[in-house]
């Protein structure tokens, strides 16, 4: 049996990408290496894990790759550089039973396109010598608009009405998702802690800040009522360990009803409205007496033009 075939390879239909912060980094800093000029597209390699049509992308690695802009159908893509990375990865990750290791192995190919191009079904074919069902990428690393900056495709037969016709392979989208465990998650945080935008005020930043931690702090705790409603109608069975720790979150959120922190809520609000009232009073002091000054300042002018007139009409009379 070939080794480059995981027993996880499914080659039924895909139902939805899973792809992880590192390959996003990778896929941008590749692009930004060799292409960032040029504004040519790059592609790579993508590497995880498919089980039951889901497809986890947990790893990438860029290949060489040329193309000619004025004719689509001429392209190269580097095999001995792909097979020696490829081999690389397996030594890492070792093989079990003449299977390559469950931990990664390739799951298709990347394009920072920021669309499909007519080469991709060539480029796509190349892969389902290493995977059944391979999966392509579309990465906009160029995207101005919100939301995941990837579109994943992958290749179905399309069959013809008259017999005589020759099907061909078309791209069929599939739904894409950012996954991300905690670790992953605390190394993101640490790269973008100290991205700031120099055109930004620090307290549009911390306010833009603390709408996404209250954002994100929604999102985990719609996720657990929605574990919680599940678990209640049965439809997950009880996992104490998950129990545990959910009470534990609920222990530290601090109880609101009691009147030592409703008072102590109420008095920093207070004085931090001082501070803004204040503040505005001495802009509002500061900006009449920069008026008065002005006034006179401007009064002493129109007298010394008033004098000098005065001593040119008295010099000619």
């Amino acid at each position: 049996m070939d080794v480059n075939k995981s027993p996880q390879m499914s080659s039924g239909p895909i139902k939805k990408v899973l792809i992880h912060p590192l390959v996003l980094l990778s896929i941008v800093d590749h692009y930004n290496r060799v292409s960032q000029q040029s504004f040519r597209r790059v592609v790579g390699v993508l590497l995880g894990t498919s089980f039951q049509g889901i497809v986890d992308v947990s790893n990438s690695y860029a290949v060489p790759f040329e193309e000619e802009v004025t004719d689509p159908s001429v392209w190269s893509l580097n095999h001995n550089y792909h097979e020696a990375m490829l081999s690389m990865f397996k030594k890492i990750n070792g093989t079990l039973g003449g299977y390559v290791s469950d931990k990664e192995h390739v799951v298709g190919w990347y394009s920072t396109g920021p669309k499909l191009r007519a080469n991709d079904l060539d480029i796509h074919r190349l892969f389902h010598n290493y995977v059944p069902n391979p999966i392509l990428v579309i990465t906009d690393v160029r995207s101005r608009e919100p939301g995941i900056p990837t579109n994943a495709y992958y290749d179905v037969e399309e069959g013809k009405e008259n017999p005589t016709q020759k099907s061909q392979k078309v791209f069929v989208h599939v739904p894409s998702e950012i996954a991300a465990d905690e670790v992953e998650e605390i190394g993101v945080g640490h790269l973008l802690r100290d991205v700031k935008d120099t055109t930004i005020s620090t307290l549009a930043t911390e306010v833009s800040d603390k709408l996404t931690a209250i954002k994100g702090l929604d999102a985990r705790l719609r996720r657990i009522s929605w574990y919680l409603g599940l678990l209640i109608i049965g439809w997950y069975p009880l996992n104490h360990e998950v129990l545990c720790h959910l009470q534990d979150v609920v222990n530290h959120c601090p109880n609101l009803n009691v009147p030592e922190l409703i008072k102590a809520f109420v008095v920093k609000s207070n004085d931090m409205m001082w501070v803004i009232y204040l503040t505005a009073l001495i802009r509002c002091v500061i900006a009449l007496h920069n008026l008065i000054n002005n006034k006179i300042l401007y009064k002493e002018y129109e007298k010394a033009e008033d004098a000098k007139l005065l001593a040119f009409e008295s010099y000619h009379s």
